[in-house]
């Protein structure tokens, strides 16, 4: 049976998946759902008995079923080939009495990677040989940005442009994406913050002169961000993946509970793991993890959402979020598919700031979703204490969910704790919290330390950024970001 995708916001009009990957984000600003999600599962069987490339394999043959088996398998084995640095792709490592998701194998050292090394695959295999030229447009709040300029590099038809808050991400994050390579790529700092970045690049997919005017020289605008369905559902398979490890490891028989908890952003990488739920795998709770950014944590506790609130620069920066956009697709869901509801919150959450869902509502996400919080110091105490005590070393995204998970009673379930990036992303804020006083100290020296006093090695894609030439020193302000992009297009596509 296939699965087409309407808008969160509206039923009026259905596109196969895809339409929706090249789309990125529907005509009305919504993002794509498909009432089919859960109607056929993935064989929970089948999956703890196979490998990461075969679970991908099945989830994505159930979530886009307009590709064909063989379409897929070529896209799976180009996504998860020699660039990761792990067999298992995503592995499952002890972690105490809990489990850690390691999610930063592949070649930018984020989970980013596995659905951006997926996308450029699909949107590929659906552009097709003669398409449109697509230009990639991205906001990124740290690892995004990377992974879809190493994703996209290079490939033919497509381009990439990404937007990164200035001053608001990592010194190596940052060195990944101004030493980008490749003619069809582009990068800009806006001089504010990841919503300044995020909330204009929605802007541009609302803008039909813009879009006019590229469709004259023969160019479209699309997403890598996780309001692209084709980056959301690569994101199902390491659910599936890591339960099937779990079995395999005799941690948990088939058909258990397993609690899964998510340093949560921008709301994909947890909304990965209620899809993979509503397929059929055994999840108990999928556990929120907020930094100080508590947008998310709040909404969960009180059932509004209330993006008016001081901006905290924390030392997880991916998480700096205030605008969660993938919540839209939970709300859909959890409201049996209500959309005037979903178009009359996001109305007001963009007119106010703020909206406040229904009790019905709340009540069916509480069923799944817990949440916690961590702010900085809490967060350096975790990573300090991860080390000491278990040998673990993990970067401040993953400390957040660790000391949430660590504050949850027990309930009898498995417990995953899903490890977002390398250390070494962070190495000054790991470094720190391990007790080295860093002032003076660059990305690099810090980097060095760590490895000498942990006897953890860098990764060689984040120790080799020192060699790197600095090739994009673009800036704008964010108003300026639809301008920045119209060039980019001129530029890739002569």
């Amino acid at each position: 049976m296939d699965s087409f995708y309407h808008s969160t916001r509206s039923h009026a009009k259905s596109v196969t998946s895809k339409q929706a990957i090249l789309a990125g984000i529907a005509e009305d600003g919504g993002l794509y759902v498909s009432d089919e999600l859960g109607e056929t599962g993935v064989a929970l069987e089948e999956v703890c008995a196979q490998g990461f490339h075969a679970t991908a394999r099945a989830v994505l043959g159930t979530l886009l079923t307009d590709y064909t088996a063989d379409e897929l398998a070529a896209c799976v084995d180009a996504a998860y080939g020699a660039q990761w640095d792990s067999e298992a792709v995503c592995p499952v490592t002890p972690l105490g009495d809990d489990w850690l998701l390691e999610l930063y194998h592949g070649p930018t050292c984020a989970f980013k990677d596995v659905a951006l090394q997926m996308l450029p695959q699909l949107m590929g295999v659906a552009r097709g040989a003669d398409g449109e030229r697509i230009m990639i447009v991205t906001a990124t709040s740290g690892d995004t940005g990377k992974a879809a300029l190493d994703g996209f590099s290079g490939v033919g038809g497509m381009g990439v442009t990404v937007f990164y808050p200035a001053g608001k991400v990592s010194d190596i994050q940052r060195l990944q994406m101004v030493t980008q390579l490749g003619g069809n790529v582009a990068v800009c700092a806006v001089r504010g913050t990841f919503d300044d970045c995020q909330g204009q690049v929605k802007r541009l997919f609302a803008d039909r002169a813009l879009a006019e005017r590229l469709a004259a020289r023969g160019v479209a605008l699309s997403s890598a961000n996780s309001i692209n369905v084709g980056r959301l559902a690569p994101q199902v398979s390491y659910y599936f993946d890591s339960y099937a490890q779990l079995v395999r490891r005799g941690a948990i028989a088939v058909g258990d509970e397993v609690t899964f908890c998510v340093p949560t952003g921008n709301f994909g990488d947890v909304l990965a793991g209620y899809y993979a739920r509503r397929l059929g795998l055994p999840v108990r709770r999928l556990v929120v993890a907020s930094n100080a950014n508590d947008v998310l944590a709040d909404f969960l506790a009180t059932g509004t959402y209330d993006r008016r609130r001081p901006f905290h620069k924390t030392i997880s920066p991916s998480m700096d979020i205030l605008v969660s956009s993938n919540l839209e697709r939970l709300l859909y869901y959890a409201s049996d598919g209500d959309c005037e509801l979903v178009a009359s919150l996001m109305g007001e959450l963009a007119e106010k700031g703020v909206y406040t869902v229904p009790d019905r509502v709340m009540d069916r996400i509480r069923e799944v979703f817990s949440f916690g919080r961590a702010d900085d110091d809490a967060t350096r105490a975790t990573i300090r204490s991860t080390w000491e005590e278990l040998g673990v070393l993990i970067d401040p995204h993953t400390a957040v969910a660790k000391h949430v998970l660590d504050g949850l009673e027990r309930d009898g379930s498995a417990r995953v704790c899903l490890s977002t990036a390398s250390p070494y992303k962070f190495s000054a804020d790991v470094l720190g919290a391990l007790g080295t006083v860093t002032d003076g100290m660059n990305g690099f020296a810090c980097m060095d330390a760590l490895e000498h006093l942990t006897g953890v090695a860098a990764p060689p894609q984040l120790s080799g950024l020192r060699a790197g030439e600095v090739l994009h020193d673009d800036e704008c302000d964010p108003d300026r970001v639809g301008a920045f992009v119209e060039s980019a297009c001129a530029r890739v596509f002569l």
